[in-house]
């Protein structure tokens, strides 16, 4: 009783799992600004790297990343600062996993009204695994664009599109 065609249930099926990526990526802000740190941590691969610059450094594996977003973020109110994910493209590499760039606006909001709010602009780059059937994060590469424009040697290369 359906009208699609084989390909088109291939596309269905991907886009299934894009939003479902779309939805992780949005959980990371969501957690991480809330102050969820423990359930932030388990959005990530137990070998995830997180690669945050010359602001942050590299960080090794899940509990690394636990116990480094702990001190990041101690002690400030939940949605001190917001992580506004926009742009978000996500491009299949296999059954299991993906890679997605994504734009980052991260707003202060303890900031007086006639203040700067703008912490950083950014741009994401992430490996996304499928592990027991749930995606997580396994690579987080941030290049800071401004106010100080703080980026990798691999931010030179382009984003793979695979079509």
């Amino acid at each position: 009783m359906t009208d699609f065609n084989e390909e088109e249930i291939r596309e269905l099926r991907e886009l299934l799992e894009k939003e479902k990526i779309r939805k992780l990526k949005q959980l990371y802000s969501h957690l991480m600004d809330s102050g969820q740190i423990d359930a932030l941590a388990d959005i990530f691969t137990e070998d995830a790297i997180c690669e945050f610059g010359p602001e942050y450094g590299n960080w090794e594996g899940k509990e690394t990343i636990r116990a480094n977003y702990h001190g990041v973020f101690n002690g400030q109110p939940p949605f001190n600062v917001m992580h506004h994910i926009t742009n978000h493209y996500i491009e299949m590499t296999g059954p299991d996993t993906a890679k997605g760039r994504s734009y980052l606006l991260d707003v202060a909001t303890s900031v007086e009204p006639e203040g700067q709010p703008f912490v950083w602009f950014g741009l994401y780059d992430e490996d996304y695994r499928k592990v027991d059937g749930q995606w997580l994060i396994s690579k987080c590469s941030l290049q800071f664009l401004w106010p100080q424009r703080m980026t990798m040697p691999a931010f030179e290369t382009p984003f793979p599109v695979v079509n």
